[in-house]
């Protein structure tokens, strides 16, 4: 019995009875224990309550009972989005030990259509970075090339879903989080339009930017996830009302007849020559299958960093402020309490990434630095939405490489805060905007490294995102990782 499968051929696998969902996770399981050594994808697994589900869905559909449409489908989960029962630690110290007493909306949806969460992933601490190297268990592997990054921060979630791990996975994105593993792990990345997908139960790093977003090896699979995960949620005020939507459903209709922009400032200074010519072999295909290619000038783009790490750190600032030792954190009060020593010993477990950007929050939210720094980076904040805007009026999608670079070697850049944030580049905007982007496998380097191709549609335009997804990734026929 193979584990290389997509989500469609397990479902069609389990519907006609030619496997059943206890051995097709027996068998993950069993994979996951072989190569999590070299790969530490997993902080931790579920494994005797995944076997357990199992069990319990073969049964119902023994016995006729109605089953849930993903039908024990393996999930990994970024562990940064609550679970009941197992432990969400963000990869921090801070929380190591902290078990949450609710599910996320998004894994109570998943748990009720019969998906099996089988355990929690590895990520940059509290989701800050873009390599998984600031993980405080260790960094996650390529497995592409074990000597490298997979992205981050949801690195855990790509390595997972690459490596047969798991068939899906939920990450979070808060500045490509989602989109920069997709790219460096050769599988499929969304992030949606902000208030599509419900965040009660994300823990928070930046409560206007991110989002969750689901992982698979194909795009089908990854609008299977979104059915599940979209939709209204009365736990939390930001999400949409509107009507729910199959967006499995006519996936395979093409872009015959559509604009596409490319935008100019992506493509430039600072683009690997590799990376480069996947972009404009996408761009090539897209015309093939009928599509109309025009360049596309988004001047903004040049002040989205500083504007997005400016907002995302402010945010973040005041989101950890509630690791105080008081409320979240450890128990020092056997070594005597005094209020700022109490505090300060409990913050000395935060990482040094998670320490720079409260440090840059706080300073850019003090008094005379407020107006100076946060104030100018909303108002480039709304800059680039109204360039967004401006471009959909005259094309219906967007499209930029994923990473302007190619995954590099653990530890090559991590003492470079600066050149690890310019890696945001090409995904921010999204963010920034709140439209829904997507990643999607296009080629391997010369030497044998994925490359990403994005490509963004206005909010709540998922559908066709995923029709656009669908028929690039037909013209491609890459391999699956050996591992």
């Amino acid at each position: 019995m193979k584990i290389e499968i997509s989500a469609t051929e397990y479902l069609s696998l389990v519907r006609s009875g030619s496997i059943s969902v206890e051995e097709f996770i027996a068998k993950t399981l069993d994979h996951v224990h072989s190569i999590e050594p070299r790969l530490r994808a997993y902080i931790t697994l579920d494994a005797d309550n995944a076997l357990d589900k199992a069990r319990s869905i073969d049964k119902k559909m023994r016995t006729g009972e109605k089953v849930g449409s993903l039908l024990g489908i393996p999930v990994s989960i970024k562990d940064n989005i609550c679970t009941a029962g197992i432990r969400t630690t963000c990869a921090s110290r801070m929380l190591e030990n902290f078990v949450a007493p609710y599910d996320a909306t998004v894994v109570s949806r998943l748990r009720q259509e019969d998906a099996i969460i089988i355990g929690k992933v590895n990520l940059d601490e509290f989701a800050m970075g873009s390599t998984t190297e600031f993980s405080c268990f260790g960094p996650s592997r390529n497995p592409w090339n074990t000597d490298y990054v997979p992205g981050g921060s949801s690195g855990g979630s790509g390595v997972s879903v690459s490596a047969y791990e798991c068939i899906i996975s939920l990450g979070s994105d808060t500045g490509g989080s989602v989109r920069s593993p997709a790219s460096f792990c050769s599988v499929v990345g969304l992030k949606p339009t902000y208030g599509l997908v419900s965040r009660y139960g994300l823990i928070s790093y930046s409560n206007s930017i991110e989002q969750i977003g689901p992982l698979g090896r194909k795009v089908e699979d990854v609008a299977l996830a979104l059915n599940v995960i979209a939709g209204h949620d009365l736990r939390d005020g930001t999400t949409s009302s509107g009507a729910k939507i199959d967006y499995v459903a006519d996936i395979g209709d093409g872009i015959e007849g559509k604009k596409i922009g490319i935008i100019k400032q992506m493509m430039g200074e600072g683009v690997d020559g590799e990376v480069i010519s996947a972009t404009e072999s996408a761009i090539a295909r897209f015309q093939e299958l009928g599509a109309e290619c025009v360049p596309i000038s988004l001047d903004a783009v040049e002040h989205s960093v500083a504007a997005y790490y400016t907002i995302a750190s402010a945010e973040a600032s005041s989101n950890l402020a509630r690791y105080d030792n008081l409320r979240y954190g450890y128990d020092f009060a056997s070594e005597g309490y005094e209020f700022k020593a109490y505090v300060s010993k409990a913050r000395s477990r935060f990482g040094p990434e998670v320490t720079r950007r409260m440090l840059l929050g706080a300073f850019v939210l003090s008094a005379g630095y407020y107006g100076k720094y946060y104030l100018k980076a909303q108002k480039v904040r709304e800059m680039i939405k109204s360039q967004i805007e401006n471009a959909f009026n005259s094309v219906d999608f967007l499209v930029t490489p994923t990473m302007p670079i190619l995954p590099f070697r653990i530890g090559e850049k991590i003492e470079d805060p600066l050149t690890l944030y310019l890696l945001d580049i090409n995904t921010i905007t999204a963010n920034l905007a709140g439209i829904p982007a997507i990643s999607v496998p296009m080629a391997f380097s010369s030497s044998n490294l994925p490359i990403g191709i994005q490509i963004l549609a206005n909010s709540f335009e998922e559908k066709d995102l995923l029709k656009a997804a669908y028929a690039l990734e037909q013209t491609t026929n890459l391999p699956g990782v050996k591992i």
